[in-house]
């Protein structure tokens, strides 16, 4: 079946792999190619064999018959592995290895507080690193931590991860890490395993970690954090039978994972037999499937490759072009989950079948993930739109200073909603100013309408037609002090306005007005620009409508947007994070304070409103969903908070005090407080948020956003949002802006329970407009309120908007 998106848009690729814990032959160049026949990208395979593992298991046997053969008091050293054989390793260099996927030896405990085990472990570890990367591994997947040995083992762990990773300049580490350890079955550990050879006085030693839902999070974070988010370390996540919690899922999602793990447990059998996963482990997987940078798919124990014994049987391909039935949800309201054993009680309730089996799939696993790959639910306009920019850092713009380019320009014009909102903001403007009776600013009855930075002029274009649309004159003006868009200005008024449009060449604050017959200066009625960034206020729109509102009509003058509102979130997002701290080291040491300008997509929000959190549950996503209607988004609400607003026009009190201020006269006061002579410290403005966290995380820096009212009249408000909350409500499918992200140069822990403290400074000398900002972490214990930890103060002035 051909799914509703199979257009010219490509979709994400599932790159999959089969793998086996305990496969049965060395992997070939020969069955690299079969498997490929059959349809998979790469093949697993471990380091070291069967004889390496007895070896070791014989040399620790020996090394304890020594120790109690020793007298009391002789201290014996700790036993060394010999270099390796080539009987104790399948792996060659060869043309193939790019597309094999090595796994380190699960038999090892690097955690063990044993230190016989440990040092054993590392052994064999550092072996197989170093072997790996001699012959030009490229990927390895090393089993995570035992977190049964408590926080020194994962920190011991942790240690391990860090030497290898200098060990192997080029190697991919991958720590294999369940997504819920609560959820994990429990497996009993192999015969051979080192782990079952600890010493009785070890047992127990040191205190367990806390084995919640966020255990295995926790212990990747100790991880990660010990080897300081390196480019090279990334999280290999195996997916359970039974999803966890959004919030647990989220903070996954916002986590480097570069291979998800698909056990045969994890798969449902439906009605009609067939092997498939459930809503939340599909919802899951696409949601990956559309990061920057997607993860692999393996296929773990669902049986051997088949055809390898069987020389004649002749492979197909699995495309995915499965029937709608074969690849049907095990969820129904007739139909129980069923497993791949089901119990007795719930095979009596699996719908008896008729007949044979129509065709025999040899890789059923396969075909329904290729099943997916095909249905995948379709982009949407934001990641149309914003494909490639995913966490991609982008200085904000600076139009006072720079002259933008044509580019630039028509990157924004490309938004279906935004300039479709202007245009019915400025007519409701004109009818409730003709319903008003108010008075125009031209001889002629026409409302004057200048807008200011026009750009390429599609808000011009859009108010002429308005004035159509209502049948109310207007006459207009185009402000525009970039000397190339000037020039495009008058070609569209000559080809596509007919010279309705006077194009004037200056900055907004120095134009004087609309020129009358007598030489003298008139006013205008409505001013309308698009001067808003991602905070709204970062790229000076205050300061800019200040300077031009002298020539707003100060009886009736409006202004479109008439008022906007900056909010923020304080967020997790490891990948932005390690983006800028090799930016801080190489290209620009002020990375760090800086506002970015980046379309987030790989992070997690850590407050979240507290109706959104009690409800979550898998139940959010509907049984009877599609999946090109499924929304990928996290159904979990941001606490999203407001910083501050801007109003637009002025009281005139306050730009005559600016006035006054300005030049440094004795009446207008000792200056301003941050330099300059205070002219434009009614712009100043400061917040402080609070922030609850309901589960434990780390803060990496803060996501900004801003709501605007572009007009509010007789009929309604006209409204545009990036707010996650309200977006949707206010603006769907507008592409214009990304969030700001405000980074933080040492990222904070914060437990479950506890809350952010966020304090904002918007700053300004009367020459450029910079931020400040402050993170604190607080906890209440026994009724007091105790800091846990403060942030460096970020300040961007030496980065500032000019004005």
């Amino acid at each position: 079946m051909d799914s509703e998106n199979d257009s010219a848009e490509l979709m994400p690729m599932f790159y999959v792999g089969h793998h086996e814990t305990k496969r049965a032959l060395p992997v070939s160049t020969q069955l690299v190619h079969h498997a490929q026949d059959l349809g998979y990208d790469m093949l697993t395979t471990p380091i070291t064999n069967a004889h390496f593992h007895t070896r070791v298991l014989a040399l620790l046997s020996s090394y304890r018959q020594a120790v109690s053969d020793a007298p009391p008091k002789q201290i014996l050293p700790l036993p060394l592995i010999a270099a390796l054989d080539a009987v104790d390793t399948p792996l060659t260099p060869s043309d193939t290895i790019s597309q094999l996927v090595t796994f380190t030896s699960s038999w090892i405990d690097l955690a063990s507080p044993d230190p016989v085990i440990a040092h054993l472990s590392r052994q064999v570890f550092n072996l197989e690193i170093a072997y790996a990367a001699f012959c030009g591994v490229v990927t390895v997947v090393v089993p995570g931590p035992a977190l049964t040995h408590g926080a020194n083992g994962v920190s011991q762990f942790a240690r391990a991860i860090k030497e290898a990773l200098s060990t192997g300049s080029y190697i991919q580490l991958h720590v294999m890490m369940p997504m819920d350890v609560t959820k994990c079955a429990e497996e009993k550990e192999d015969l051979g395993n080192l782990a079952r050879f600890i010493q009785p006085e070890f047992v127990g030693q040191g205190q367990a970690m806390d084995i919640d839902e966020f255990g295995a999070w926790d212990a990747w974070n100790v991880i990660r954090t010990m080897s300081r988010y390196h480019s090279r370390l990334s999280v290999a996540l195996e997916l359970p039978r039974r999803f966890p919690s959004l919030a647990l899922q989220a903070r996954w999602y916002s986590e480097p994972v570069r291979l998800l793990n698909l056990p045969a447990s994890s798969f449902l059998v439906n009605a009609r037999g067939s092997f498939v996963l459930s809503k939340p482990h599909q919802h899951f997987i696409f949601r990956c499937m559309r990061l920057r940078s997607s993860p692999w798919l393996l296929l773990t124990d669902i049986g051997p490759i088949p055809g390898v014994n069987d020389p004649e049987m002749i492979m197909s391909y699995s495309t995915g072009h499965l029937s709608p039935e074969t690849a049907a949800d095990a969820l129904g309201p007739e139909s129980p989950t069923i497993s791949t054993s089901p119990t007795p009680a719930e095979a009596v309730k699996i719908p008896k079948k008729s007949g044979k089996k129509t065709y025999d799939d040899p890789a059923p696993h396969l075909s329904y993930i290729r099943y997916l790959q095909r249905n995948q639910p379709i982009k949407s306009t934001l990641e149309r739109f914003g494909g490639g920019f995913q966490d991609y850092l982008q200085s904000p713009l600076q139009p006072l200073t720079d002259n933008l380019e044509s580019i630039t320009y028509e990157v924004f014009e490309k938004d279906p909603i935004k300039y479709a909102w202007y245009e019915r903001a400025v007519a409701q403007a004109l009818q409730d100013w003709v319903a008003q009776k108010k008075s125009t600013s031209s001889d002629n009855g026409a409302v004057v309408i200048a807008v200011t930075g026009a750009g390429r002029g599609p808000l011009v274009t859009r108010a002429l037609n308005a004035s159509e649309s209502t049948g109310i004159p207007v006459r207009v003006f185009a402000i525009e002090k970039n000397p190339n868009a000037y020039v495009l200005l008058q070609r569209h008024n000559m080809e596509e306005w007919s010279g309705r449009v006077t194009i004037v060449k200056t900055d907004m604050r120095a134009w004087k007005g609309p020129m009358l017959p007598d030489g003298s200066y008139g006013k205008v009625d409505i001013i309308v620009s698009e001067l808003l960034g991602s905070f709204a206020d970062n790229e000076l729109s205050p300061e800019c409508l200040d300077g031009v509102q002298h020539v707003l009509n100060p009886e009736h003058g409006i202004s479109i947007p008439s008022s906007y509102t900056a909010h923020m979130t304080p967020i997790s997002t490891p990948r932005i994070w390690s983006d800028l701290l090799s930016r801080s080291t190489t290209i620009d040491s002020s990375a760090f304070d800086i506002p970015w300008v980046v379309m987030l997509s790989q992070f997690d929000y850590l407050s979240i409103s507290s109706a959104s959190y009690a409800s979550q549950s898998q139940s959010q996503i509907p049984k009877d969903a599609k999946m090109s209607q499924m929304k990928l988004d996290s159904p979990l609400i941001p606490n999203v908070q407001t910083a501050w607003e801007f109003s637009h026009p002025l009281p005139p009190s306050v730009l005559a005090q600016s006035a006054l201020r300005r030049g440094g006269s004795a009446i207008g006061g000792g200056g301003g407080f941050t330099g300059g002579d205070g002219a434009n410290e009614h712009n100043f403005r400061f917040c402080k948020l609070a922030f609850p966290i309901q589960d434990q995380g780390v803060c990496h820096g803060l996501a900004g956003y801003f709501e605007t009212v572009l007009y509010a009249g007789s009929q309604g408000s006209v409204e545009l949002s990036t707010n996650p909350v309200t977006m949707e409500e206010k603006s769907q499918d507008m592409i214009s802006w990304f969030p700001i992200f405000f980074p933080l140069k040492t990222p904070i822990q914060v437990p479950a329970g506890s809350e952010l403290e966020i304090s904002m400074w918007r700053q300004t000398d009367d020459r450029k407009v910079w931020y400040e900002w402050l993170v604190e972490s607080f906890v209440t214990v026994n009724n007091r309120r105790l800091r846990l930890s403060i942030s460096d103060l970020h300040s961007s002035k030496s980065n500032g908007c000019l004005m």
